[in-house]
């Protein structure tokens, strides 16, 4: 057995973005050299999924331990990538994706979801925002899905690091929001008549059009506080995708000797 690593992020056409993972995974510190490679759904020439398989198979790697740098279980992109990887025979959802054409046995691991680690970053990246925390609480806002099934993973993941962030950070309160279905105003104007001050979390990876536009459009008129700060850069990032590739290949080790 020879195992290789493929990290795999949705992709931008903004090159900073891209640079932003790609420094992540330079920083990664496994505990036994493993051949690596990053690669993106779209809108990254040459840093296809197909692209990254090729590069672990052209080293001789027989295990594809895939690393899915997504924040939900809810996405439908998980989803249609480990059907497309051969990971599982069929999609949940209808998808465009065609299968990709792949030798090697491939491990599918698990998103970002409510990870320890995950939270830590959230509050790292609001913290500044917090002057008085028996008053405060934190509303988490992630993409979520009208899809039934992927919606309530959203829900389940997203509950779960709103109170892992609570523990954290010891203000009075956290819960989430979703963009899909749109709950996020009306959560704001329930904590406020609360007598809350909200502190209002973007659950994306990197900023852009959603962080920028789409949460500020939405919460118009409001009394929130917000910094737009998403989750990365940020140190803990190297430390989550090793945690989860060892993670891995330790469960496909025991699977071999069993």
């Amino acid at each position: 057995m020879h195992p290789g690593v493929l990290i795999i992020s949705h992709g931008s056409r903004d090159t900073s973005w891209v640079a932003i993972v790609d420094e992540a995974v330079n920083d990664l510190s496994l505990r036994e050299e493993l051949p690596v490679a990053v690669s993106f759904l779209e809108l990254v020439e040459g840093r296809s999924i197909q692209d990254g398989v090729d590069e672990l198979e052209s080293q001789g790697v027989t295990d594809i331990l895939t690393v899915p740098l997504f924040v939900s279980s809810g996405s439908t992109h998980v989803d249609e990538i480990a059907y497309a990887l051969g990971a599982k025979d069929e999609p949940e959802k209808e998808t465009d994706l065609a299968r990709f054409t792949v030798n090697a046995r491939v491990h599918y691991g698990d998103p970002v979801d409510d990870d320890p680690d995950i939270a830590v970053m959230v509050w790292d990246k609001i913290r500044e925002l917090s002057s008085d925390p028996a008053r405060e609480m934190i509303l988490l806002v992630g993409h979520g899905s009208v899809h039934d099934g992927f919606r309530q993973r959203w829900e389940r993941g997203m509950a779960s690091l709103a109170e892992r962030v609570r523990g954290i950070s010891g203000t009075a309160a956290a819960d989430f929001a979703l963009l899909n279905p749109d709950n996020l105003a009306l959560k704001v104007r329930r904590y406020r008549e609360k007598g809350y001050e909200v502190l209002v979390a973007p659950i994306f990876l990197s900023e852009g059009y959603f962080t920028k536009n789409v949460i500020p459009g939405k919460l118009k008129g409001l009394t929130y506080q917000y910094t737009g700060r998403t989750l990365l850069p940020h140190p803990l990032l190297p430390h989550w995708i090793s945690a989860h590739a060892e993670k891995l290949l330790k469960t496909v080790r025991e699977s071999a000797v069993e």
